[in-house]
């Protein structure tokens, strides 16, 4: 089938779409988008549970190193005063990778922008679509109830003001009839009318999901920044009750990181799958939802020379007895006029209602033509499989950026832990600032002890 225009599928989308799938007990599952069958179901589940599986190893690096950490720590001898080994690098380290994180959260808040972008893009195509479809419908049902009140009213008054002349009566008998067969060949180009389905109700779902999913993403995007920010905060005062909270809320948010990334990977390789070949499945869901036929729904998707329009007929039919309509009703003002002049005014006012019905038909014509609603499908298209997916990819890099950062910090806390001074100001470090302790220098040979003699070089 033909793609639409200005949409192709991009470089992540055959990517993604060509990651093998399995369901839960590992058999290959074809990627072609059916989020109905429970296969297919489970091979998304199981993209999501790899999440969860790097939540759990994360979990078990996290536990062993600070179990080693904790049990395996050489005792200080007493009355040591010098900071243990290696504790300014694990604080750098704790600070490289929360600045990491915050570098994340920036990509996040990008990733959140363009997904809420396609989305809106989706949105606002279904609105215009919804708008073009409600003005066929009303164009053609005011143009059916007008030419029915001419032909009630006017029509019928003409008829008995010309009840002299059988001629014209024919006439008019013959533009009635002309009048009712465009009144029933208008009617079948409502093709919306009673359709159970409707674009304005679905835009309207997808805008309430997607502002409780851009709220919460936010929500979690000022969490991790919160964390991150208190972390060096603790840190830099040397405070261990904001640091121990601070531990706690990294380990919530690793699990929160790691969920959401399953989610995002999930969501992104079923969107992946749907715009690898969007139009088959569209075609099929909306035929069933709409019962509506193929001629229509191929015609308005597919817009291309190879598939003609549905209503041609119809519309050519109903252009072809407007313009009888018109030559009648000209013929009865020349003969009819001059002999019976209470003619005029029906005649007259014929003649408006002619004139509205056929500026009526030229805006169906126009609206009736695929490029209008297909123009809607491809911007839809658009906003979902480029905008949308790009900011799902970008949320997945955030996602491993929070959750590796977050995982060392976890790691490095309990050695920073080690090098804040004690509460009791009689154990401070002599003559020492408390920074000291967090970030301690290399001692230089001035500052070595000189009740060591053996410290000091003999000279050659």
């Amino acid at each position: 089938m033909g793609a639409s225009p200005g949409y192709r599928p991009s470089a992540w989308v055959h990517l993604l779409h060509q990651l093998p799938r399995a369901d839960f007990q590992l058999r290959p599952v074809p990627s072609g988008f059916a989020p109905r069958e429970q296969e297919y179901q489970q091979a998304l589940l199981l993209v999501a549970a790899l999440a969860g599986l790097g939540l759990g190893l994360s979990l078990i690096f996290i536990a062993v190193y600070l179990i080693r950490f904790c049990c395996c720590r050489s005792p200080e001898p007493p009355g040591a005063k010098s900071p243990p080994s290696g504790g300014g690098c694990a604080t750098w380290s704790c600070i490289a990778a929360l600045l990491v994180g915050c570098a994340g959260i920036g990509i996040g808040f990008y990733g959140n922008s363009e997904t809420s972008d396609g989305v809106s893009q989706l949105s606002s195509a279904l609105l215009h679509a919804n708008h073009t479809l409600s003005t066929i419908d009303h164009l053609v049902w005011e143009t059916v109830e007008r030419l029915g009140e001419a032909v009630r009213t006017e029509m019928t008054t003409l008829e008995e003001v010309l009840a002299q002349r059988m001629e014209l009566v024919a006439a008019a008998r013959g533009a009635r009839r002309q009048a009712e067969a465009v009144a029933q060949q208008l009617q079948g180009l409502a093709f919306w009318h009673g359709v159970p389905v409707s674009p304005l109700q679905v835009a309207e779902d997808v805008s309430f999901v997607e502002e409780y999913r851009w709220l919460a993403y936010v929500l979690l995007l000022l969490l991790v920044l919160l964390v991150c920010l208190f972390t060096l905060l603790g840190l830099a005062k040397q405070s261990k009750w904001l640091v121990v909270v601070m531990t706690a809320m990294s380990l919530l948010v690793l699990v929160l990181s790691w969920g959401s990334m399953g989610l995002e990977a999930a969501t992104a390789v079923g969107l992946s799958d749907f715009c690898s070949n969007p139009d088959t499945y569209i075609l099929n869901v909306t035929q069933e939802e709409t019962g509506l036929g193929s001629d229509i729904l191929s015609y308005y998707f597919l817009c291309n020379q190879e598939v003609s329009n549905p209503f041609q007929q119809r519309l050519t039919l109903s252009q072809r007895a407007l313009a009888n309509i018109h030559s009648q009703l000209q013929g009865l003002e020349r003969e009819a006029i001059p002999q019976f002049p209470a003619a005029q005014k029906p005649l007259l006012s014929l003649e408006e209602t002619l004139n509205m019905t056929e500026g009526n038909f030229h805006q169906l014509v126009a609206l009736l033509h695929c490029r209008s609603l297909h123009k809607d499908y491809g911007t839809a298209l658009r906003g979902l499989c480029e905008d949308a997916l790009e900011g799902l990819l970008f949320l997945m890099l955030f996602s491993l950026l929070a959750a590796g950062a977050l995982a060392t910090t976890l790691c490095s806390l309990p050695r920073a832990w080690v090098l804040f001074p004690p509460r009791n100001p009689n154990v401070l470090y002599s003559g020492s600032r408390p920074s000291d302790a967090l970030f301690p220098t290399s001692l230089e040979p001035n500052n070595l002890p000189r009740s060591f003699p053996s410290c000091w070089r003999r000279p050659h």
